[in-house]
C-alpha cells in the first residue's frame, strides 16, 4: 500500500521563531555554537563574514593604535559581544567602552563601534547600523577595504530611532577624531 505524498503546506511554519538576547547567551553557554561563528540580528542567527587579510590587517592595526593610545580608563573589546538590544547580539570588529570590572558580560554602552568591512558591507550598512543607532552608540565607523589599496572610513553619528542624522566618508588626506574618544587617526595611515 502506498502512502499519500506528504503535502508540505500542511507543515507550513506559521512564522519565524526569533531567539531573545538570553536564549542566545544560554544557547551559547551551552556549546550550541561552539563551531560556528554566529551573531545575534534582530533574533536571527547570522553567519559572520570570513575575514580574508585585508580585513584582518585593520583590525589588528586599529587594536593597537586603540590600546596604545588610550589611558586604562577606556576598554578596547576586538570582536567581542555588544548587547545592543533584547533581540540583537552583535559582535563589532571593535568596540570602544569604559573599563569595566564586568568582563563576563557584553557591555550595554559604547562611545564608539568600528566594523571593517569587506563582504559585510552590506550588512554592516542596512542590518548593524540601524541597530547600534537605537542602542545609542554616538559613533559608529565602517571602514572600507573592498577594494585592493583603498580605504574609506564612514562616520556615523546622531543616533536616531531609524538610524543616524549625520554620515561623512573620510579618505586619504582626511583624519578621524571621535567624539567621545580622545585619539585621532589620519585615514592616509590606515593599512592597505
Amino acid at each position: 500500500m502506498l502512502l499519500p505524498m506528504l503535502d508540505l503546506e500542511d507543515i507550513k511554519p506559521g512564522g519565524l521563531r526569533r531567539l531573545s538576547r538570553r536564549e542566545y547567551n544560554d544557547l551559547a553557554r551551552l556549546g550550541a555554537f561552539d563551531h560556528e561563528k554566529v551573531e545575534l540580528l534582530r533574533g536571527m542567527l547570522v553567519t559572520m563574514s570570513p575575514q580574508g587579510t585585508p580585513h584582518m590587517r585593520m583590525v589588528v592595526w586599529l587594536n593597537r593604535r586603540l590600546i596604545k593610545s588610550l589611558d586604562e580608563s577606556w576598554e578596547v573589546r576586538p570582536g567581542l559581544s555588544f548587547a545592543a538590544a533584547d533581540d540583537s547580539e552583535p559582535e563589532p570588529d571593535l568596540m570602544v567602552t569604559s573599563d569595566s570590572s564586568k568582563l563576563d558580560d557584553a557591555p550595554t554602552t559604547a562611545f564608539l563601534l568600528i566594523e571593517v568591512s569587506n563582504s559585510s558591507l552590506r550588512r554592516d550598512r542596512k542590518i548593524k547600523l540601524p541597530i547600534y543607532a537605537e542602542a545609542g552608540v554616538p559613533e559608529y565607523w565602517i571602514v572600507n577595504v573592498s577594494r585592493p589599496g583603498e580605504v574609506t572610513v564612514e562616520v556615523y553619528t546622531e543616533p536616531t530611532a531609524s538610524g543616524y542624522a549625520q554620515m561623512v566618508t573620510l579618505r586619504d588626506g582626511d583624519t578621524l577624531r571621535p567624539l567621545q574618544v580622545p585619539i585621532e587617526i589620519a585615514v592616509a595611515d590606515l593599512p592597505r
